[in-house]
C-alpha cells in the first residue's frame, strides 16, 4: 500500500519545519520557474511523498498535461487507463466496457483505483474514476486533486472530432452532454484545485497553469491582508511576521489601526479565455470559480466552500438565475439583485458571509456581530445568521443598530420583523453615520473590547461592507452581468460596458471597479448619489468636505451616507498602498471634517470613475416615465442611478444599472411616483395596492411574507450616546451567551 502522508497547508509547515529566513530566500532567488519546481517538491511535498493527480472528463487533455507536469518536475507519469487498467485487465478499456457494461464497469475500474499506490509521481485519473467513493478516496489520501475543468461545449466538439466511443454512461436514450453534466457533482467532490482550461489553450501552458495552482495551494502565505493604514516601508518585523489570512479578516472585521483589510497582493487576474470559459456557466458556478480564487483553500476547502456557495444561492433566491440582466431600454441594462430573500442586493453577500464566518472562527469562544445599517442591510445581515446552524446560533449572535427615524416604514417592519433568538434590531435616535462611527469606535476601543473576552469569553466582529467577505460575494454579479450580456448575444467577449451604481457606502461601486481588475471589460463605473452628494463632489473636484454638511432624508435612504467607508479601500489602492498618507486623509477627515486628493492621484481617480447625482423630484420623475413606457416599477434607489446615467452615459456601449432593491420595500415613494392620491400608511396595504397594478417585477414573495407575520414584537430604541450603545452590548451578550 502507498506511504499517507498527511497534508499540511505551508503556513503550518514554516512554522513547524521551516525557517522563515528559508522561505523569504527562495521566495526571492531570481532562479528559473521549473528550477524553483523541482527543488520545491523534491525537498518538501511531491516526490517521495505526495501525488499530484489530474482529473477531468474524458478529453480534458489529462494525459497530455500529465506528461508536462511530470517532465518539468522530472517524475513518474501514471496514466490511469493505459498504465493500471489496461494492465490489469489485460484488455482495452472500451473491450473492458463493452464485456461488462456501465455499473460493473464502475465497480471493476474502482477495484483497479483502490489496489493502485504510488508516491511522488503525476497521476491522470481516467473520465470516470471519480464516481467511484471508495477509490477515490484512497488515491486522494496521498495526493493533491487538479480539476481540469473544460466547458461541456468544448468537450463535445473534442470528443466529435476524435470520434471517442468509451464513454462511460453513454447509451440509446443519454447524450453525451448529459453523461458531461451529470459527472460534474462528482469532479466539484473530490478536487483541491480547479484549473480553467479553455478550449483553444495550448497543453504546456495548461501544465503551467497546474503548477502554478498547485504552488498556491502548498503555500498560503502568499494570500496575506494588510490594513490600508499600514504600510509596507513602514512596518516593523514584528508588524510583518503578524500576517493575517483570509480566516482571521472574516473573524476581525476591521484592523487593530482603524483601517480597513485588503489583500497585500491585490486581487486574482482571470484571462480572457477562463472568463469566456464561465460563459455558459450558472451564477452559482460562476461564484464557486471566482471565490475559489479569493479564498486560499487553507482557510476554506475548495468542496466546502462550495456547499456554503449552493446553502447561499439555492433555494433562498426566488429567481433560478440568482442576478438576471433584464434590458429596460436602448443600451441600458438592469441588474436584478432584488430576487433574494430580503429583496434587496445585501442579500447576495449575507446569505453567503454568515456561514463563512462560522466556518472560520475558533469553537472555543462566543461571538457577537455588530452591524450598522442605513436600511436594507439590516433584514438582511439579521436573515443571514438567522439561518445558521442551531449549534452556531448558540456561538454567534448579532445586533443590529439603525437609524430609528431614517428608515423607511417597510424596511423597518423587516427588521423588527427578522428579528430571531440569536439576533436583534436596536433603533439609535440619530443618523447612520453617527451608527457606523460608533461601532468603528468600539471596535478600537481596547479596554471594553477587552472587558467583554475576559468577563464574558465574547468576541466583537463585524458583517458591515467594511468586512471584506461583505464585498467578495458583490464581485461576482457584476462579472456575471457581463457574461450575461455575452451569452445573450448583446456583446461579445472584450467588448466595453459601463456599470452605474447607486452609491452610499461606496462598497457596491467598489465591486464593480474589482471585477474590471480581475478582468471583466468595464470602461467607467458610474456612481449615482442623492442630494447627499459628497462622493460625488469628492469624484469631480477631489476635496472630500463635510464641514456644514448635515444629512438629508431622501426616499433613496440606503444612500443616505456621508462618510463613504469603502472609499479607503479604494484611495489605499490608486496611492499604490500607500497607508501613511490614506491614515493622514482619513485622520484629517474625522478631526477636520475634511481632506484634499493630490492632483496626481486624482487624475487616477477621474480615470475610473465618474459621479453624478439626483434630486428626489427627478427620482420620482424617472419611476413615473419608465413605468408609462415600459411596464416595469423601478425601486428608488435605482432611479437614481437611472436619472445619472441618462445624464453621464454617451450610449456608445450597453450600460449595466445596478437595481439594488425592490420597489415594494419603498411603496409610500413609489405610489406617489405612480401619482396615487392618498396612500395608507399601512405597509401590507401599500403593497396590495402596488399588486393591484400587476407591473414588473411582481411584488416581492419574502417580503409580502415578513409583513404577514407578527414578528418578534418590539425593537429596543437607544439614544445617540456612545455609553448607551455600549450598555446595550453587554445586555445582549449576558442574556443570550451566560
Amino acid at each position: 500500500m502507498l506511504h499517507v502522508f498527511q497534508y499540511q497547508p505551508l503556513r503550518l509547515i514554516t512554522q513547524n519545519s521551516l525557517s522563515g529566513m528559508c522561505l523569504k530566500l527562495m521566495l526571492s532567488r531570481p532562479v528559473g520557474f521549473a528550477q524553483i519546481w523541482k527543488s520545491w517538491f523534491s525537498s518538501h511535498s511531491l516526490l517521495g511523498k505526495k501525488n499530484i493527480i489530474l482529473m477531468g472528463p474524458p478529453g480534458a487533455g489529462k494525459t497530455t498535461t500529465g506528461r508536462i507536469v511530470g517532465q518539468k518536475l522530472d517524475c513518474p507519469v501514471i496514466d490511469i487507463d493505459d498504465d493500471v487498467l489496461e494492465t490489469t485487465w489485460n484488455m482495452s478499456v472500451s473491450e473492458k466496457l463493452q464485456d461488462v457494461g456501465y455499473e460493473e464497469f464502475l465497480e471493476e475500474e474502482g477495484k483497479a483505483l483502490l489496489k493502485f499506490s504510488a508516491s511522488g509521481s503525476v497521476i491522470s485519473l481516467s473520465g470516470s474514476n471519480p464516481m467511484h467513493a471508495a477509490g477515490m478516496q484512497h488515491i486522494k489520501k496521498n495526493g493533491i486533486v487538479v480539476y481540469l475543468d473544460v466547458p461541456t461545449t468544448v468537450i463535445m466538439s473534442r470528443l466529435k472530432s476524435k470520434q471517442m466511443e468509451r464513454i462511460v454512461g453513454l447509451s440509446p436514450g443519454i447524450s453525451l452532454k448529459d453523461v458531461l453534466q451529470f459527472r460534474k457533482q462528482f469532479y466539484k467532490r473530490w478536487f483541491d484545485i480547479r484549473v480553467l482550461c479553455g478550449g483553444d489553450v495550448a497543453a504546456e501552458v495548461i501544465a503551467e497553469k497546474v503548477l502554478d495552482a498547485v504552488k498556491r495551494y502548498q503555500d498560503s502565505e502568499l494570500e496575506t491582508f494588510i490594513s490600508t493604514r499600514s504600510s509596507r516601508s513602514g512596518r516593523s518585523m514584528e508588524e510583518d511576521s503578524n500576517k493575517f489570512y483570509f480566516s482571521d479578516v472574516v473573524i476581525q472585521g476591521l484592523a487593530l489601526d482603524g483601517g480597513l483589510f485588503v489583500p497585500e497582493r491585490g486581487l486574482p487576474k482571470f484571462t480572457a479565455e477562463e472568463w469566456q470559459g464561465l460563459i455558459e456557466a450558472t451564477y452559482v458556478e460562476r461564484a464557486q470559480v471566482i471565490l475559489e480564487r479569493c479564498i486560499h483553500p487553507a482557510d476554506i476547502p475548495a468542496s466546502k466552500l462550495a456547499g456554503i456557495i449552493e446553502t447561499a444561492y439555492g433555494e433562498n433566491f426566488s429567481c433560478s438565475k440568482v442576478a438576471p440582466v433584464r434590458h429596460l431600454a436602448g443600451n441600458q441594462f438592469l441588474l436584478e439583485l432584488f430576487h433574494g430573500p430580503t429583496a434587496s442586493f445585501k442579500d447576495f453577500a449575507l446569505q453567503l458571509m454568515p456561514h463563512l464566518f462560522a466556518y472560520c472562527i475558533p469553537r472555543s469562544c462566543n461571538y457577537l456581530i455588530l452591524v450598522a445599517t442605513s436600511g436594507d442591510t439590516g433584514s438582511a445581515v439579521l436573515d443571514g445568521f438567522s439561518r445558521l446552524h442551531d449549534t452556531d446560533k448558540q456561538r454567534i449572535a448579532l445586533m443590529n443598530f439603525f437609524p430609528e427615524d431614517g428608515v423607511s416604514p417597510i424596511q423597518k417592519s423587516q427588521m423588527i420583523g427578522c428579528q430571531k433568538e440569536n439576533a436583534w434590531s436596536v433603533g439609535v435616535k440619530s443618523d447612520f453615520d453617527f451608527c457606523q462611527t460608533a461601532i468603528k469606535q468600539i471596535f478600537t476601543n481596547s479596554d471594553f473590547t477587552g472587558f467583554l473576552t475576559v468577563e464574558y469569553g465574547t468576541a466583537l466582529a463585524a458583517a458591515n461592507s467594511i468586512n471584506w467577505a461583505r464585498l467578495l460575494p458583490q464581485i461576482v454579479y457584476h462579472a456575471s452581468a457581463y457574461l450575461d450580456l455575452v451569452h445573450q448575444g448583446i456583446i461579445s467577449f472584450g467588448s466595453p460596458v459601463d456599470i452605474c451604481v447607486p452609491t452610499g457606502n461606496f462598497g457596491n461601486m467598489l465591486a464593480a471597479f474589482y471585477a474590471k481588475m480581475m478582468g471583466i471589460p468595464v470602461r467607467k463605473c458610474i456612481c449615482a448619489s442623492n442630494e447627499n452628494n459628497v462622493l460625488t463632489e469628492f469624484i469631480r473636484t477631489g476635496v472630500y468636505d463635510l464641514r456644514g454638511r448635515k444629512l438629508i432624508s431622501s426616499f433613496s435612504p440606503a444612500v443616505d451616507i456621508l462618510k463613504s467607508s469603502n472609499l479607503e479601500r479604494y484611495l489605499h489602492l490608486i496611492a499604490n498602498e500607500d497607508g501613511q498618507l490614506v491614515t493622514q486623509l482619513f485622520n484629517q477627515l474625522e478631526n477636520q471634517g475634511h481632506f484634499q486628493l493630490q492632483k496626481d492621484l486624482l487624475g487616477k481617480l477621474q480615470q475610473d470613475l465618474v459621479a453624478g447625482w439626483c434630486s428626489d423630484e427627478d427620482c420620482l420623475a424617472a419611476i413615473h416615465s419608465v413605468y408609462s413606457t415600459t411596464g416595469y416599477i423601478l425601486d428608488t434607489h435605482t432611479a437614481v442611478a437611472k436619472v445619472v446615467a441618462d445624464r453621464l452615459q454617451d450610449r456608445t456601449c450597453p450600460i449595466i444599472i445596478s437595481s439594488t432593491a425592490h420597489y415594494s420595500k419603498f411603496a409610500p415613494a413609489i405610489l406617489r411616483a405612480l401619482r396615487i392620491a392618498e396612500i395608507n400608511q399601512n405597509p401590507l396595504s401599500q403593497l396590495h395596492l402596488l399588486s393591484s397594478y400587476s407591473a414588473l417585477p411582481p411584488i416581492h414573495w419574502g417580503l409580502l411574507e415578513t409583513l404577514k407575520k407578527t414578528g418578534n414584537g418590539d425593537h429596543q430604541v437607544c439614544a445617540a450616546d456612545m455609553s448607551a450603545l455600549m450598555s446595550h452590548i453587554e445586555t445582549l451578550i449576558q442574556n443570550h451567551f451566560m
